[in-house]
């Protein structure tokens, strides 16, 4: 089952009680008092861990606590700390305050440790009490309680590519084409009702992740559709392929302005995203002019015919677009290629582009870092 969204109340370990004790051995006239402190409560501490892909261990659970401080002892002996609590999380877990949905933590790197919540102190013992006016003390101090937060954690899939298209276009078919991931498929919409996540081999020593979310329809920025509720898996994405349906009633034209927008109106940092474009079903398109059709929608993008890289490997004669790698324009599309899943018409060559693409995305990052 795949969770992407959980509110829990977290507490931190409260601190054990100081002791009150005095010291009583044969040969030791009026020892004096030997109270103990308490230990301290255990912490909350957030893991993050590759090998957990979604927040689905939380189902059912509405407060995780960490163990409490054991109290302090005699002949000055402290209380055991409490054991603190670790919680598992996956890459690109956010931590929300619950109250005012401010975002107190953003964990994305494995193997991160990071303490959220602090156990409570614990009390002093008797000891710490004595002096010339009172040295009999007969008191010591509770242990302080520990942190408590009430979080809601949103989890935000982290991917090279992410999928974006209106329902039932071809995504799962593609993802299932390219990768490792094994998404249900069927012909009719919203098939795929939580993100899929598939490893895309290019060679020995390349690879990339793809992402593919439900699909996003018109108004979908809006809380329409599944669309919204899954869009923020798309945030983390290094880039965007769009997939246009050339067997779809709607113009193509039309299938990218509407995709474009809602992104747009979502976050402008995600629609801001390097992107490419795959024009899918090429092998199943009923217009007599498909190619006049692409040549259409090239020129609205005011895109030119560019022949590819040959390791591409074309099949097919329909027109595509692929911009140079060195002179790259962020503002454009990388490239507009027809293809289809089920004949693996091109299916090749998109692998190649989108690890081009990539790795263009990756050069970029490590300039700026």
């Amino acid at each position: 089952m795949f969770i992407d969204t959980v509110e829990l109340t977290l507490s931190a370990g409260k601190g054990g009680p100081g002791a009150v004790s005095f010291r009583r051995e044969k040969h030791v006239i009026m020892g004096g008092p030997d109270g103990g402190d308490g230990g301290r409560g255990g912490d909350i501490v957030l893991c993050v861990d590759n090998n957990t892909h979604t927040l689905s261990h939380f189902k059912g659970k509405r407060a995780l606590k960490a163990k409490n401080g054991e109290a302090g002892m005699g002949r000055n002996m402290y209380g055991k700390k409490g054991e603190s609590l670790e919680v598992i999380i996956p890459p690109g877990t956010q931590i929300l305050d619950q109250e005012n949905g401010e975002v107190l933590m953003d964990l994305v790197e494995h193997g991160q440790k990071v303490v959220f919540l602090e156990g409570g102190m614990g009390g002093l013992g008797n000891t710490h009490f004595k002096n010339s006016v009172n040295q009999r003390p007969t008191h010591s101090q509770p242990g302080k309680p520990g942190q408590i937060k009430a979080v809601r954690l949103e989890l935000k899939l982290i991917a090279d590519v992410g999928l974006v298209g209106f329902p039932n276009v071809g995504k799962s078919t593609l993802i299932s084409t390219l990768s490792n991931a094994t998404p249900e498929i069927a012909n009719y919409e919203f098939t795929t009702l939580t993100p899929k996540l598939g490893m895309v081999e290019v060679d020995m020593y390349n690879s990339y992740v793809m992402a593919d979310i439900p699909g996003i329809i018109e108004g979908a920025s809006e809380g329409r559709g599944l669309g919204l509720e899954f869009l923020r898996h798309i945030e983390r994405t290094k880039c965007l392929l769009f997939m246009i349906d050339l067997a779809n009633y709607r113009p193509l034209i039309e299938q990218y302005e509407t995709l474009k927008q809602e992104l747009v109106k979502y976050s402008s940092l995600l629609s801001s995203r390097y992107f490419a474009i795959a024009l899918t079903r090429y092998d199943g398109a009923y217009s007599e002019n498909i190619a006049g059709d692409i040549e259409a929608f090239l020129a609205h993008l005011k895109l030119e015919v560019c022949p590819p890289k040959e390791r591409y490997r074309l099949t097919g004669e329909l027109p595509s677009y692929f911009q140079d790698y060195h002179e790259f324009d962020a503002k454009k599309p990388y490239f507009v290629l027809p293809l289809s899943s089920v004949t693996h018409g091109n299916t090749e060559a998109l692998r190649f582009a989108l690890s081009d693409l990539v790795q263009k995305v990756r050069e970029d990052e490590t300039r700026c870092c």
